[in-house]
């Protein structure tokens, strides 16, 4: 069934292909036609302009999924972003700055478990469970869930929603982990 799928599916993508665009010497030699005009195969995306490498830009971006955010401060090469919502509060550091805060290489999200008290060896069994989210325990014992991202200059507002998803991904599933980790632990993979 599959393969007969596949060869479907392929056969409906090569019909679907386009026809070859004639090369501009023949369109010269075709006596009384103009060339026809070349289509775009591309549409320009009507995506205003996003950087994701600039924390401000982070800022409404989250206030339009229900988050507030600010600018908490700067440090050398980095910029702090506090983020609170209805559900949760977490930190977005994004490293790698220029003097102006902007052209950061990564954003590394950062939020305190908000129950229960999982042992330094469960952080490390989680962690060996997840292949995106980072558990680990700060000075004062408090568990803590981390999720980081490289930074392009030609990321999306679309691919940046997709990190952001991943990170509430990682939330939900750490605060699983916390609510009871011996359980969490026994189910994981």
């Amino acid at each position: 069934m599959f393969w007969k799928t596949a060869a479907l599916l392929a056969a409906a993508l090569l019909m679907m292909g386009a026809a070859p665009v004639p090369s501009k010497s023949a369109a010269a030699k075709a006596p009384g036609k103009a060339a026809p005009a070349a289509k775009s195969a591309a549409k320009p995306s009507a995506e205003p302009f996003f950087d994701a490498r600039d924390p401000a830009m982070l800022v409404p971006l989250l206030a339009s999924a229900g988050a507030k955010a600010e600018i908490a401060h700067k440090e050398a090469d980095s910029v702090f972003l506090s983020v609170t919502s209805k559900t949760v509060a977490f930190t977005t550091q994004f490293a790698g700055c220029d003097a102006q805060g902007r052209k950061c290489a990564v954003a590394l999200f950062d939020s305190a478990a908000v129950s229960g008290g999982p042992t330094l060896a469960q952080i490390n069994s989680y962690n060996q469970t997840s292949a995106m989210c980072r558990g680990y325990q700060d000075k004062a014992g408090k568990a803590h869930v981390l999720y980081s991202s490289l930074l392009f200059a030609d990321d999306s507002r679309s691919r940046v929603l997709q990190q952001l998803a991943a990170w509430r991904g990682c939330l939900a599933e750490f605060h699983d982990f916390t609510a009871d980790p011996v359980a969490y632990l026994a189910a994981a993979p």
